[in-house]
């Protein structure tokens, strides 16, 4: 099947009227597509933001993406923007409305090349490389619950599933105990949990997004050498069994302690017993 090229499925006129945004993590740490599923109008303040010594938009539109980082190299799609005006610190833009039934649906392929710098491009010189990846119901809201046995996420998505209490994923975890895994990617070492008593694998896992370390002393050790970031950069969390809240705790220490010895983290991971 031939690819669906976004100019195909957007009728944009001529390109040398737009600059391409490509709208990434900025210098404080901050991810557009976190603050989009928070509070959607953020994203406006993202593309009327200005760096004082250069303009960014020459033209009179702007094509927005937002860099989705839960595939590789997918971009959602954040609307067009007229631009009214060029202040010296700050531009002024509306989002044109024939396009808002894409704004936060359509998913786009398009893999940007080491030498892409900066976050404003010549739409002419990359329209071709725009291919549709996906067309979502509903605007994006945050990663959809995928089933106990498909959660292997970086803590970077899921920090922000727990700072907005997602429901569908809320409602799966915080009922249920079990035995989770945690693994840096940096180095390969993991680190094997348990969640059991009154707070269920939602407590535990928020736990762990809100401090980087879940109070596990080598995690602790660790974050406070290498600083708050290395979790949410390192860090990938997944489960290894669940198991229903009638089961004693006990029985869900005693699965903890057979994935420590199968697994071997108290010699060679973070588990220090």
């Amino acid at each position: 099947m031939a690819d669906i090229k976004v100019h195909d499925l957007m009728n944009i006129g001529e390109p040398s009227h737009y600059k391409l945004h490509l709208g990434c993590r900025n210098p404080d740490g901050e991810h557009p597509l976190d603050q989009y599923i928070e509070d959607k109008s953020t994203w406006k303040d993202w593309n009327e933001w200005r760096n004082t010594n250069r303009n960014d938009w020459t033209r009179d539109y702007i094509f927005s993406l937002i860099e989705f980082y839960p595939r590789s190299n997918s971009w959602l799609f954040g609307g067009i923007f007229k631009v009214l005006d060029r202040g010296a610190d700050r531009y002024s833009v509306e989002e044109i409305e024939e396009y808002v039934k894409y704004t936060g649906r359509l998913i786009l392929s398009f893999y940007r090349y080491q030498g892409m710098r900066g976050r404003a491009f010549y739409l002419e010189s990359h329209i071709e490389k725009l291919l549709v990846s996906q067309i979502l119901e509903s605007p994006y809201t945050g990663e959809v619950f995928p089933g106990y046995d498909n959660i292997n996420h970086d803590f970077s998505v899921l920090k922000h599933i727990v700072s907005i209490e997602k429901l569908d994923w809320k409602t799966a975890l915080q009922n249920i105990k079990g035995v989770y895994l945690i693994v840096d990617k940096s180095n390969g070492k993991a680190y094997v949990g348990s969640a059991y008593g009154e707070s269920g694998l939602w407590s535990r896992m928020a736990c762990y997004l809100g401090t980087g370390h879940g109070w596990d002393d080598q995690l602790v050790n660790l974050i406070q050498n290498k600083g708050d970031e290395y979790a949410n950069a390192n860090f990938r969390f997944t489960l290894l069994e669940i198991h229903g809240m009638y089961s004693s705790d006990d029985f869900i220490i005693g699965r903890e302690s057979y994935w420590k010895e199968k697994l071997g983290t108290r010699v060679h991971g973070y588990n220090s017993n």
